[in-house]
């Protein structure tokens, strides 16, 4: 072992961050290990680098007693008292045991400590990177497809997409390029592991901060957004400068703003609502594109009765009940949906027309919270 060892710790000190005096410590504690399994000893041993020449020795460590019982770990008073007179018993006294051929073990546990203290310092910074970037979405390129994942190369790393992350409509292959979502960054004895997601709601919301500069710059805000990805979704946007047209913002000019994501996520349609403080409004609104007769709250259960016209019950609800359900979780309000003829049934609908709530159509006009009277 020389100087240059000394040498390559300082320059992976100043390129890789790693502290010297760290590996050396870790050096040394390897290198005990080292000698005790080489050389079949099982004594208490210390092994010194020398900081200026790189030079290591190792000494055997025994204790001064005045009765011998394990000669690897014991000294007699006396015969410490021959290497030096001022020795006492309870001393520790140390004699250097360096093997002829130490230097080539040495060696290869330097080699192997310094590359392993390397792979850990660049999984740290790997780690680091990556676990500031969590709930963020980054552009990956399909590595590899087995039957639980999907890798993709995210530069410096390996993400994991599992199968309940991918997409329904969407096919993947090698060397695809993709946005995904970072849902999760974890610390193992493998190195960092990241988990992305091509479901996850809030790709949505990141690629519409992405595309809306409004979004981005904070004149709009997404209030929440709901999701059943691959084929249809509905968020909630709200702007506060009453000269931004929120919804209107996020469509873009010809479209082109949502067009742009509906094609990321592979024509997933997207339904975007203006949300509002008032539920009748905002329910009414997470229920587009169907037209909404009445909104009835219940404020204690935090729960709607919507009265729809019978022509656009099938559309309120949507395929599978997916519009009503979509509208809930957007809105956080229970949402049952009836038609007129249902609700006239039930004795709840209509409310009492006033010629103010209805337009110039006779179609009925959103005014108010209502608490519903169901007849006995």
């Amino acid at each position: 072992m020389s100087s240059e060892l000394l040498d390559a710790l300082t320059i992976l000190e100043k390129e890789k961050g790693i502290s010297k005096e760290i590996i050396i410590e870790a050096i040394e504690a390897a290198l005990i290990s080292a000698y005790k399994r080489n050389f079949n000893q099982a004594q208490n041993v210390r092994v010194d680098l020398n900081r200026d020449t790189g030079t290591m020795k190792v000494f055997a460590r025994k204790d001064v007693v005045d009765e011998v019982y394990d000669p690897r770990l014991e000294i007699s008073i006396g015969e410490a008292r021959g290497i030096n007179p001022n020795y006492v018993v309870n001393d520790v006294i140390e004699m250097e045991v360096t093997p002829k051929d130490f230097g080539r073990i040495a060696a290869q546990t330097a080699k192997q400590v310094v590359t392993q203290r390397v792979r850990e310092a660049e999984r740290g910074v790997i780690y680091s990177e990556f676990i500031d970037r969590e709930e963020d979405i980054m552009t990956g390129i399909v590595q590899r497809i087995d039957s639980k994942f999907i890798y993709v190369s995210l530069g410096k790393i390996e993400a994991l997409l599992p199968v309940s992350e991918q997409m329904p409509n969407e096919t993947y292959r090698p060397h695809d390029r993709i946005k995904v979502f970072l849902t999760k960054v974890e610390k193992t004895t493998k190195g960092p592991q990241i988990f992305v997601s091509r479901t996850h709601p809030g790709l949505l919301k990141r690629l519409f901060e992405i595309e809306v500069p409004e979004i981005y710059d904070g004149t709009v805000e997404i209030k929440s957004v709901s999701r059943e990805a691959g084929d249809r979704s509905k968020i909630s946007v709200h702007s506060d400068n009453q000269e931004v047209d929120p919804v209107g913002s996020c469509v873009g000019p010809k479209g082109q703003r949502v067009q742009a994501i509906v094609n990321e996520l592979k024509g997933e349609k997207i339904d975007i609502v203006k949300w509002s403080q008032d539920p009748v409004e905002f329910v009414a609104n997470a229920l587009s594109p169907s037209k909404v007769a009445e909104v009835l709250v219940n404020e204690d259960e935090k729960s709607t009765t919507v009265i729809v016209p019978d022509y656009q019950l099938s559309l309120a609800i949507g395929k599978r009940g997916q519009n009503a359900r979509l509208a809930a979780k957007l809105t956080g309000w229970k949402i049952d949906i009836k038609s007129e003829s249902d609700a006239e049934k039930a004795g709840i609908y209509p409310l009492e027309k006033k010629e103010s709530d209805y337009d110039d159509n006779d179609e009925p006009l959103l005014t108010s919270i209502h608490e519903p009277e169901l007849s006995e």
